[in-house]
């Protein structure tokens, strides 16, 4: 049970010390009794939905799923279904038994467009223990995406921290006042003026990978919000405009998939690793340029 929760009984005096209720700065002595009353569990107000989802591995403790395009994770403003919140509940209704305060066990996000790897828990304990993996940094998430040029190094580390924008809440920039932020890249292949690369993450910052990658000079291909549509039409000569704006047409989002997943099972303490293939989307993007180069 989260400190919260716990915290929650104690003010509704649901804890009780010998009898007494007691606040929650109450010093535990040797040989007091204490009683917890537990509070019926409060029902989720998102709706469980039956959506097909790509379940790579499941078990008792929790389900890894590879997430498709277009769909959020958490329900929120302007999508309250649809989301792969409701999707998990749909599969698992025991999941409603958990709580609101669970989120149907949703450990990490993608964003929306982005596709690939989630890992989500059946119950509050396994939750915890993959949400601790997260904060110490112990998780394994390797992406690949398609970018815009060919960096001058074949790996490198870009830093920056990020923050909102001031011009529009909804995005993120580089700014000296912002969250520290590291992601490694490696160059998989070039192929004329777009290239395939790998990044890690050392930490998890929202739309992280699309920030760094755009003030990096190589944007996400096909990204709508950080210059990764036409942003390098200019240099281009006609043959490469005419590939540039057949693959802008297969590729109607940012070219991001989260490929690679690993942590250590919270029941089993076992190593689990998670491989997923490229999205349909991508596969031919990268075909065309294949073919052309």
């Amino acid at each position: 049970m989260s400190r919260s929760k716990v915290k929650k009984l104690i003010d509704a005096g649901m804890v009780k010390v010998n009898s007494k209720p007691v606040k929650a700065s109450h010093l535990i002595s040797p040989d007091e009794r204490i009683i917890v009353q537990l509070l019926p569990r409060e029902k989720p107000a998102f709706e469980p939905e039956k959506i097909p989802l790509d379940i790579i591995y499941e078990d008792d403790y929790l389900i890894v799923v590879n997430k498709p395009a277009g769909m959020v994770v958490h329900p929120g403003h302007g999508n309250w279904s649809g989301t792969l919140m409701n999707a998990l509940l749909g599969h698992n209704e025991e999941l409603l038994d958990e709580g609101e305060d669970f989120r149907a066990g949703i450990v990490h996000r993608l964003d929306k467009d982005t596709t690939g790897l989630l890992v989500t828990a059946k119950d509050e304990l396994t939750l915890r223990r993959l949400s601790g993996q997260f904060k110490a940094k112990t998780v394994e998430r390797k992406y690949n995406a398609i970018v815009w040029g060919i960096p001058k190094k074949p790996q490198g580390i870009i830093e920056g921290n990020l923050g909102r924008s001031n011009r529009d809440r909804k995005i993120f920039t580089i700014r000296p006042d912002g969250k520290y932020a590291m992601t490694s890249y490696t160059v998989l292949e070039r192929l004329d003026f777009l290239s395939l690369i790998e990044l890690k993450l050392s930490t998890g910052r929202t739309h992280q990978i699309r920030v760094h990658l755009s003030h990096f000079g190589h944007p996400v291909f096909g990204d709508p919000v950080y210059r990764g549509r036409g942003v390098n039409f200019a240099g281009l000569i006609s043959y490469q405009r005419e590939i540039c704006g057949r693959c802008l047409k297969i590729m109607t989002r940012q070219a991001l998939h989260a490929k690679t997943l690993g942590f250590i099972h919270p029941a089993s303490g076992e190593k689990m690793s998670f491989d997923s293939d490229l999205p349909e989307d991508m596969k031919e993007t990268l075909g065309i340029l294949r073919e052309e180069n």
